[in-house]
């Protein structure tokens, strides 16, 4: 009797697997049909990908350099101006070096990106005189510089990159803590939801703002300090909705089967019970990346966000406060802004009617 119990809960097993797959392709397929979406989804991922390799197309650092009949690879590798016959101090400037080679006829080249500027080059020395930065949007400088002569287009791809990558990072780790506890919450119920529940309470009161001043007058803001930050204050919202999940599914037939057969606690919560509690999680990912990097942006214009030079959206636009004559600092990050969190929010809203519980769903 025990031994056909066995293989009867093993058949129900490879069923929900099966089930589960189909499920799953088949809220692919219909995310797939959601234009709008897939097509922003491809275009997020697309340039995220490309947002790693940036250096090879914009960039200050020659990709490759011929000098004296020797083969040179700045892009990878530190090169001083006087190892490669230029005269300046420190790293060479290739920009200048190409046109020193050209003048000097020597067989001598430097092959540049095909955007040769770096996002925290200053370049004083080259925008001439009656140039003073910020300077306006032209054929050199696509979105102009900024007050510190720096090229703007190249800060906004760079600030792309890091924004986005701050906004998955402090998602999953806050994703991460919310499942966590909103299954232990959810699970085991009574006193343990109660007593974590008191806690949730008493630790959204804080005030995020203040927590922030209040670290960045201790310590120097980085990239890891603010991730650790927005993770302690981002994992409350869907820690609700993690519990809300666990204490609908803790009371399905197969949970109490589970529990019949000796399976563990942590067992039954996540590969049982999890994997059936995802499409809030799916559902509002999209929505928690935008928040994550609004905040990011939010923190970088008031000033407590992170530390110069790093390229960044919200500090450019800090930079066009100052003056109104500059308002490319203004509307190139704006737009920039726009276009990602526009993209983002039209995945969030295809992923939320493809994982619809009510089209397709385990109990169908």
């Amino acid at each position: 009797m025990a031994e056909n119990t066995t293989e009867t809960v093993q058949i129900e097993e490879e069923k929900s697997k099966k089930v589960s797959t189909s499920i799953f392709k088949k809220r692919w397929k219909k995310f797939k049909t959601l234009k709008r979406g897939y097509i922003s989804f491809l275009a997020i991922v697309f340039l995220y990908i490309f947002s790693f390799i940036i250096p090879l197309f914009f960039g200050r650092d020659a990709l490759m350099v011929k000098y004296n009949d020797n083969y040179y690879f700045p892009i990878f590798k530190f090169r001083l101006a006087s190892e490669l016959g230029q005269n300046i101090q420190g790293e060479a400037n290739y920009r200048l070096l190409k046109q020193q080679y050209k003048q000097e006829d020597k067989g001598n080249w430097v092959l540049m990106p095909f955007y040769p500027y770096g996002p925290n080059e200053n370049l004083l020395d080259e925008l001439g005189e009656g140039n003073n930065p910020p300077t306006k949007p032209d054929f050199t400088h696509w979105a102009g510089t900024d007050n510190r002569g720096r090229d703007v287009f190249v800060r906004l791809l760079y600030g792309f990159r890091i924004g986005l990558s701050f906004s998955l990072v402090v998602t999953a780790f806050s994703y991460l803590i919310a499942i966590i506890i909103g299954a232990i919450c959810g699970y085991f119920g009574g006193k343990v939801d109660i007593i974590i529940q008191r806690f949730i309470e008493i630790w959204s009161t804080l005030p995020f703002l203040y927590v922030i001043i209040i670290v960045s007058s201790i310590l120097q803001p980085n990239f890891f300090l603010l991730i650790i930050i927005l993770t302690m204050f981002g994992w409350i919202g869907m820690t609700y909705y993690i519990r809300g999940e666990f204490l609908r599914e803790k009371a399905r037939d197969y949970v109490s089967a589970a529990v019949s057969m000796g399976a563990s606690n942590r067992k039954i919560m996540f590969r049982h019970i999890l994997p059936n509690s995802l499409t809030p999680l799916i559902s509002y990912a999209p929505f928690t990346i935008v928040a994550n990097i609004f905040s990011l942006v939010s923190l970088d214009f008031l000033g407590f966000g992170l530390p110069p030079p790093t390229p960044s959206w919200g500090e450019l636009m800090g930079q066009g406060l100052e003056g109104i004559d500059n308002w490319w600092l203004i509307v190139t990050p704006l737009l920039a802004m726009f276009g990602t969190l526009l993209s983002i929010t039209f995945i969030g809203e295809a992923i939320r009617e493809a994982f619809d519980p009510k089209v397709y769903s385990r109990l169908k």
